[in-house]
């Protein structure tokens, strides 16, 4: 099995900065893209922003110019820095990977989600 653990949420004001960073571990054969997603209350889980295993980053409207997301291939993890954070941001973000796992078959593409991090901006 594979688990993916966030850390870095929390209560800031707006205009402040939060780092978030996700870790993955268990059975890897390697990561493909790694990225992060919200979901706010009443509202659909969407995309905030992604990055591939050459570190080809993809970003929502809404995060661009604003966050940043970067990765550690050698330590499995991903991180995004949010500066200049506005109360819209406030959501549960969640730590994605898209990763290839050895079975007795060959290499599989498999999915996984973390348990997500509260991120609260207040005004």
């Amino acid at each position: 099995q594979v688990q993916l653990v966030e850390s870095g949420g929390g209560l800031v004001q707006a205009g402040g900065s939060l780092r978030l960073s996700c870790a993955a571990s268990g059975s890897i054969f390697s990561i493909n893209t790694m990225g992060w997603y919200r979901q706010a209350p009443g509202k659909q889980r969407e995309l905030v922003a992604t990055i591939t295993g050459s570190d080809s980053t993809n970003y929502a409207d809404s995060a661009k110019g604003r966050f940043t997301i970067s990765r550690d291939n050698a330590k499995n993890t991903v991180s995004l820095q949010m500066n200049s954070l506005k109360p819209e941001d406030t959501a549960v973000y969640y730590c994605h990977a898209l990763l290839l796992q050895r079975r007795l078959t060959g290499l599989r593409m498999n999915e996984y989600w973390g348990q997500g991090t509260q991120v609260t901006v207040s005004s």
